[in-house]
């Protein structure tokens, strides 16, 4: 299966990176500067689970895309998804399959739109990453877990072909038959933790010690029932989980979104918070006449992006 990675970025570069080491047919698709360092420098993972030294990697650039490959794995900011569909659109024939790796949905209607329904598969990835001023990759947690599957949930030929490309390359690669419902449960957890620690600026463990726990799970649940609403309540060890992880005394846990605001960066605020204001119904505004947490978090979110903007003016 030839497989086609949407930048080699943090996620992009992690799994492409231990997919070309399991020897799979890989090819990243950059950007000249990133190409330029991929050249000199090589690809360079920095994990507990096995550090990644790939010299020379394959690399194309949208103006040299000839031909459609099997799959795209696609895990740009939710911001730059216009921007990526266009450089990768080339590549994409009749029978690829887009598995994308962005939080939230809305980019699911997104690609469906500017591809067809049938290319697009569901995604999510549970790690920690970043990037440093080398532009080496550091993974930051022990799990680097990838979870795929159907929209509809089917176990298909196509899907079979895909979990056998990605299978015994060093990470965990989960064949999905509910993927929409974990993505929606990612989702829920995404924001609470993105929502916390880049409105507060302050990890969970900091929350936890201005006695924050009851603002955290007030907003958990206020993501939760925005699940609900749509179809895809939290299942109820998925949901102790969160409450456990979101509420630890001591955590160091921080969002890539308060990562992103440290380092005066653009942040993801539509597509992971202000999508779920935007699909919240009448019953789940909370606090009537007045803000909910999520407005709240909302808010603070968005002064942040207006300031950054009104700084670069």
């Amino acid at each position: 299966m030839r497989i086609l990675i949407v930048g080699a970025g943090a996620i992009g570069g992690y799994f492409g990176g231990r997919l070309l080491e399991a020897g799979r047919d890989v090819t990243f698709l950059v950007r000249p500067t990133r190409a330029e360092e991929l050249d000199r420098d090589g690809l360079i993972v920095r994990s507990p689970l096995g550090n990644i030294v790939y010299p020379s990697p394959p690399l194309v650039m949208t103006p040299m895309l000839d031909q459609t490959f099997d799959l795209i794995l696609l895990s740009c900011k939710a911001y730059d998804l216009d921007a990526a569909m266009e450089s990768f659109a080339a590549a994409v024939g009749a029978e690829t399959l887009i598995l994308p790796l962005l939080n939230g949905m809305a980019h699911l209607d997104r690609l469906a739109e500017r591809f067809a329904p049938g290319n697009v598969l569901g995604g999510q990835c549970l790690i920690s990453l970043d990037r440093d001023a080398s532009g080496a990759i550091l993974h930051l947690n022990d799990t680097n877990q990838l979870s795929f599957g159907e929209l509809s949930g089917a176990v298909s030929q196509r899907i079979l072909k895909v979990a056998d490309a990605l299978a015994d390359a060093g990470f965990d690669a989960n064949l999905s038959q509910q993927i929409v419902q974990e993505m929606w449960e990612k989702w829920c957890f995404i924001a609470t933790g993105a929502g916390v620690t880049g409105a507060l600026r302050a990890s969970i463990g900091d929350v936890m010690a201005s006695g924050g726990e009851a603002w955290v799970l007030q907003l958990l649940a206020e993501c939760a029932s925005i699940a609900e609403n749509a179809g895809y309540p939290l299942r109820r060890d998925v949901r102790q989980r969160f409450q456990t992880m979101l509420t630890t005394r001591g955590s160091k846990m921080t969002a890539s979104m308060l990562r992103d605001i440290e380092r005066g960066a653009p942040i993801e605020v539509e597509h992971v918070i202000g999508d779920l204001v935007a699909r919240r119904s009448s019953a789940d505004k909370h606090a009537k006449g007045g803000l909910s947490t999520l407005d709240t978090v909302y808010l603070h979110l968005k002064s942040y992006e207006a300031r950054r903007l009104r700084e670069r003016g």
